[in-house]
Order: structure tokens, then C-alpha cells, then sequence
């Protein structure tokens, strides 16, 4: 089971921290992404990280320098820290262990939190 936490509202130019608590999973084998999926559009792939420490990240280019991916192995907790926010990052937003973008499949993926940025 994945758990997000984090959204709210906040203005231009802010920041938030969403977070993602796994729940009988061997944390360390499985890679995780976030996801958003904005009112009426389908879901966006937001950034990746590989598996054990997390080495490899990545990021959808609407994102890139903006938004940070890293994970706790000890907590089990999957953090997406954004800063610079803009109106256009407005979504729910979705944590996935094995998430693969060819097929869209992933193997759990969380309930979302949802991100609104706005005066």
C-alpha cells in the first residue's frame, strides 16, 4: 500500500514537500515515480527513482530544476520536494512503485494528494 501526503494550496512561486509511505513492500527492490493528473487530462509521468539508494532520478522536463525525487530506505517514505510552483503544476498527485512508462503500468500505486497552486 502507498500512502501520499503533502498537497494543499499555495500560492506562485511556492514550495511543498509530498511525501509517500509504502506499506508491505521490500522497499529497496522497487523503483518509484510520481505521477500527476490534472482535472480532465490523463495521468502525466513527473519524475523516477531507481531502486536500493536511489542513484538514478529523472524528471519530465515541465519539472526539471523545479522538483526534487529522493527516498528514505529506512522510513520506507518516498519524498517529492517542488519548489517554484506554477499554476500549471495544479494536480493530484500520485506516488507508483514500478511505474513503467511504455505500458503505464505499475505494479501499487497510491490514492493521491492534491496539489493546487493559485492566488
Amino acid at each position: 500500500q502507498l500512502v501520499e501526503s503533502g498537497g494543499g494550496l499555495v500560492q506562485p512561486g511556492g514550495s511543498l514537500r509530498l511525501s509517500c509511505a509504502a506499506f508491505g513492500f521490500t522497499f529497496r527492490v522497487y523503483d518509484f515515480s510520481w505521477l500527476r493528473q490534472a482535472p480532465g487530462k490523463g495521468f502525466e509521468w513527473v519524475s523516477f527513482i531507481s531502486t536500493g539508494d536511489g542513484d538514478t532520478t529523472t524528471y519530465a522536463d515541465s519539472v526539471k530544476g523545479r522538483f526534487t525525487i529522493s527516498r528514505d530506505n529506512a522510513k520506507h517514505i518516498i519524498y517529492l520536494q517542488m519548489t517554484d510552483l506554477k499554476p500549471e503544476d495544479s494536480a493530484t498527485y500520485y506516488c507508483a512503485a514500478d511505474y513503467r512508462r511504455d505500458s503505464g503500468n505499475w505494479y501499487s500505486r497510491g490514492k493521491g494528494t492534491q496539489v493546487t497552486v493559485s492566488t
